[in-house]
């Protein structure tokens, strides 16, 4: 006898996934509240930012000022793409989110995936099926 395949933990775990990829697909968007999106934004640019590497010196007076005057520099730096980015984000339209693009594939892969087993388990139940005997041993 065939399982029924609702029931099955590999629908179970589709099914999962889609709801998942859907709420964070509306989440990154920013669909329902524009500042999801800003804070998925700003969580992505912070991620990036945090990974690196450092390398030190022994502290002396020379690399003490020209650490400072380094610090100084990426500072001012920091505020011109800041003052640019603000600028450019008032005279042009928003630009375009690769992640929620990213997430939007990704759930349409899903779905597919899920209409198409669906539709193959139907077709082969709808295929007779030979049983076979093993008990039975006769050659005819």
């Amino acid at each position: 006898m065939l399982k029924a395949t609702e029931k099955t933990v590999y629908h179970s775990l589709l099914r999962i996934l889609i709801c998942v990829f859907a709420l964070l697909l509306v989440f990154d968007s920013g669909l329902l509240v524009d500042s999801t999106s800003a804070l998925s934004d700003q969580t992505q640019r912070y991620m990036a930012s945090v990974v690196g590497v450092s390398v030190g010196v022994a502290p002396t007076e020379v690399n003490q000022l020209t650490a400072r005057i380094t610090e100084l520099e990426s500072e001012l730096e920091a505020k011109e793409r800041l003052i640019a980015v603000s600028v450019r984000d008032n005279n042009q339209k928003p630009a375009f989110d690769k992640s929620t693009f990213l997430l939007s594939i990704i759930l349409f892969i899903l779905l597919v995936l899920i209409v198409l087993n669906y539709a193959l388990d139907y077709l082969r139940q709808r295929r007779p099926t030979i049983l076979y005997n093993e008990n039975k041993t006769e050659l005819a």
